[in-house]
């Protein structure tokens, strides 16, 4: 049985939309920059509220950030 992980597009959407580096775009989501790269990286998933925060800045849906891969 593959166990089922959460992958984001965090990196993708800050490189290609947004043009900034980490720690612009951490400061835009209202986050210091060691929490960003844990969640850029998938290592930590921010709470399910911060994800709605998060989509909100992005004028995305959550799941257009955030899903569920095998």
């Amino acid at each position: 049985m593959r166990k089922l992980g959460v992958r984001n597009k965090l990196k993708e959407i800050r490189m290609r939309e947004y043009a900034e580096d980490p720690k612009e775009f951490a400061k835009r989501l209202n986050v210091n920059i060691k929490t960003y790269y844990v969640w850029e990286n998938g290592a930590v998933l921010p709470g399910s509220k911060t994800m709605f925060e998060i989509a909100k800045i992005l004028n995305k849906k959550v799941d257009d950030i955030w899903w569920l891969e095998e």
